[in-house]
Order: C-alpha cells, then sequence, then structure tokens
C-alpha cells in the first residue's frame, strides 16, 4: 500500500485538491445561486438539486473546458514549435526519443501491437482525449449557461434562447474567453519563465547549474 501511494502520489494529490476544491465550489456556489433565486422570487434548491443545476453545471465545466483546450493545445503545438532554453520544449535541432516510429515490441501497449488503423489513432491518442474532453465540457458549458440565462430573461420578460443560441450570445463568449486566455497566459510563463529560472528537484525545470540558453527536457 506504501509503495502503491508512493508511486502514484503526484495524482492522488493533485484529485484530492480538485475534491477538495469541487466540493468547495458547490458548498459556496449553493449559497450564491440559493440568494439570487431568492431576489428572483424562486424556491431555494436543496444541496442535491444544485448539483444537476444549470448554475454549478456552467461554473464547472466552464473552467474544464479552458483546461483541456489549453491541454491539447499544448501538446499539439510542442511537436512542431520551439522556445529555446526552455525546459517545456524540445530540442531546436535534434530528434528525440519521442519523434522515433513505434515498435511492437514485447511490453509495448497493444494499440502499437496491433498497428494498422489502431496504432494511427493511438499515435495521437493524448490531443485527441484532451480535445474530446474539451468539446464535452464546451457544450456542458453552453448548457448549464443557458438554463441560469433563460432564468434571468424570465424575470426579465425576455424570450428564452436554446443551447446553441445562448452559444451565440455575448455572455457565453465573454465567459469562454475570460478562461482561455487566462490558460494560454499559464502556458506562456511556464515556457519563458523556466528559460530563466530554477525549480531544484522538478522535472518542470532544468538542472539549477545549466545556462539560460540550454534547451532541454
Amino acid at each position: 500500500m506504501v509503495r502503491f501511494f508512493y508511486e502514484n502520489s503526484l495524482s492522488l494529490t493533485v484529485t484530492f485538491f480538485t475534491l477538495v476544491t469541487i466540493i468547495g465550489q458547490a458548498i459556496t456556489g449553493w449559497n450564491v445561486y440559493n440568494e439570487e433565486l431568492e431576489k428572483l422570487h424562486r424556491d431555494p434548491l436543496t444541496p442535491l438539486q444544485y448539483l444537476s443545476s444549470g448554475h454549478f453545471i456552467e461554473a464547472l465545466f466552464e473552467n474544464w473546458e479552458s483546461e483541456f483546450l489549453q491541454m491539447g493545445l499544448y501538446v499539439v503545438l510542442t511537436v512542431w514549435l520551439r522556445q529555446k532554453g526552455s525546459s517545456e520544449s524540445k530540442k531546436l535541432y535534434e530528434k528525440e526519443e519521442v519523434d522515433r516510429e513505434p515498435k511492437p515490441k514485447k511490453d509495448a501497449p497493444w494499440p502499437v501491437q496491433e498497428g494498422g488503423m489502431y496504432l494511427k489513432v493511438y499515435k495521437h491518442s493524448l490531443s485527441i482525449a484532451f480535445f474530446v474532453l474539451f468539446l464535452i465540457s464546451f457544450y456542458l458549458h453552453a448548457y448549464g449557461g443557458a438554463e441560469v440565462y433563460n432564468l434571468e430573461q424570465i424575470d426579465e420578460g425576455k424570450p428564452t434562447v436554446t443551447v446553441l443560441g445562448y452559444m451565440a450570445t455575448s455572455q457565453f463568449w465573454f465567459e469562454s474567453f475570460q478562461n482561455w486566455q487566462s490558460e494560454f497566459l499559464s502556458i506562456v510563463s511556464i515556457v519563458v519563465l523556466s528559460i530563466f529560472l530554477r525549480q531544484q528537484g522538478s522535472p518542470e525545470s532544468k538542472p539549477v547549474d545549466s545556462p539560460n540558453s540550454e534547451t532541454e527536457e
């Protein structure tokens, strides 16, 4: 058991933080939304009802959407683009281990051993997964947002919209762009700051004594 936790400590720790913050978001969001419903002269929601409400769904997936977009683009862009001196970039002029063609060796994943279409998809499966998760989150953001938007429209005596109709509003794109830009900023920050700054022991940093101009993973 100790070995399991040690070998998976990074994913377990970050998953724990994720769950704690989701719970915190749910509790505080429930209070905030019930205050908004009170102003609209509507009945408050129970905690379980809130978890299926548009307010919670929109808030949760609005953030997830930007994270999956960030990671998907980052995975794809780092295939071709370089940044001299950054620990986040591949070497400028040399082929690396990740560039070689896969071989169907004994301990290779099964798509590699199967070859053909399975291998073609598997070679891009990481970016495909991120973009699929982005599209799912993108839709759920719109789905939840439309519900909240329509409550406000009804209260003001204005027509309601469908999910696609909500995607055509400035409100939806304002919510999306304000999250996307922060994710792109975080990429620029780690790419550029890792040229000049170090964190001993972190794989996201170059060795402390490496020159700033050196590019290595």
